[in-house]
């Protein structure tokens, strides 16, 4: 029962953040919703700051995963695809971390070591694919366009929601909203590859820009 009541916890509290933003909900907005006591609340979780790090846990664990690149072969367009796809998902499923990223970075230090590390590790494994799909021969680039392409994808991935926000003059993306974050992307490594894997990705991207 108290593991069951923890889940649900985390479940409303990451639901009331993705819809209300993580400043604008309390301790207390959360209890009332569920239905328990604040005291309850307190019994499996010290405070709000504590829910926030047992959600950016799990999606810590879920980056980490999509950040895996392809052992033993050489990685394809399908392996940008795919990787690209993993970490957008969850950056909408914990897109409140996002939205809100420079107010909860701001006030808790130890997130703050566990998001530039989730950065370094996001550049280092775009990094090496990239230089993968090089030595492989499906993409030209040098070493400098290399390095600048892989934080161009960071770079949009991380405040893909927050830019989005601004331009549509909505608080809150969808799905839609996300996948032209994916094209964007895929859009940025089109002009390296080569004559045949550009017209494939292409191909792949089509499917994000239907309406």
């Amino acid at each position: 029962m108290a593991r069951q009541t923890r889940e649900r916890i985390l479940e409303t509290s990451l639901a009331m953040f993705n819809a209300r933003g993580e400043p604008n909900v309390t301790t207390n907005h959360i209890a009332d919703e569920l239905g328990i006591s604040p005291g309850n609340l307190y019994y499996h979780f010290r405070n709000k700051d504590d829910i926030v790090g047992h959600l950016f846990a799990r999606y810590e664990s879920r980056i980490d995963d999509a950040l895996l690149l392809p052992e033993g072969r050489e990685p394809t367009l399908e392996d940008i695809w795919l990787q690209l796809h993993l970490v957008f998902a969850s950056l909408w499923q914990t897109r409140f971390l996002y939205r809100d990223l420079v107010d909860i970075l701001a006030r808790n230090r130890k997130l703050k070591l566990r998001f530039a590390r989730i950065m370094t590790r996001a550049a280092s494994s775009a990094t090496e694919l990239l230089q993968r799909l090089v030595a492989a021969g499906v993409m030209r680039a040098s070493a400098d366009e290399i390095r600048a392409l892989a934080e161009n994808i960071l770079l949009i991935a991380t405040f893909w929601i927050n830019f989005n926000a601004v331009r549509t003059g909505r608080a809150d993306a969808d799905e839609a909203d996300l996948n032209r974050g994916i094209h964007q992307v895929m859009m940025l490594i089109a002009p390296f590859l080569r004559d045949a894997e550009r017209f494939h990705l292409n191909s792949l991207a089509s499917v994000y820009t239907r309406d």
